[in-house]
């Protein structure tokens, strides 16, 4: 009975398919995080050099204090965004500061050479999915 359950298990091993059960395309290496965190400031529209238009903004998240220590530390994260021109974008370059989002992305290490030839190293995450936690107070301007 034993020799026949450990064919057959083979048999099951062997007939896996080599796509995902969830997808019809390949596994790609992508390293995925996940942020909670407020927003520096407010979202920028930038144009890239091959004419599109992205949005970017910064990210602040900050760590409890550690055993034997009373300060907090905050990981400053650059986001990247590819939202298409529409409702969902103006939503995003409409928030304020300190609104607190969760960020749900791509880890990014782009390296890159200055114009004065040193190698740079830059971590970004490319935003695939947001959530507002918490939308930030509006700035009012008082006419005084």
């Amino acid at each position: 009975m034993s020799a026949l359950f450990r064919t057959s298990s083979r048999a099951v091993a062997a007939a896996r398919p080599m796509a995902r059960a969830f997808s019809s395309t390949p596994a790609r290496p992508v390293a995925h995080i996940n942020v909670v965190g407020r927003l520096a400031a407010q979202p920028e529209l930038r144009p890239t050099s091959t004419g599109k238009e992205i949005v970017r903004y910064t990210l602040a998240s900050s760590n409890p204090p550690s055993r034997g220590s009373d300060e907090r530390t905050t990981s400053w994260f650059n986001v990247t965004c590819f939202e298409q021109e529409g409702p969902r974008r103006d939503y995003i370059l409409s928030l304020p500061k300190g609104t607190q989002l969760f960020v749900s992305g791509e880890a990014v290490v782009d390296k890159y050479e200055d114009s004065e030839g040193k190698k740079h190293t830059a971590f970004k995450i490319l935003h695939r999915q947001f959530e507002v936690l918490r939308r930030g107070a509006e700035e009012q301007h008082s006419d005084e």
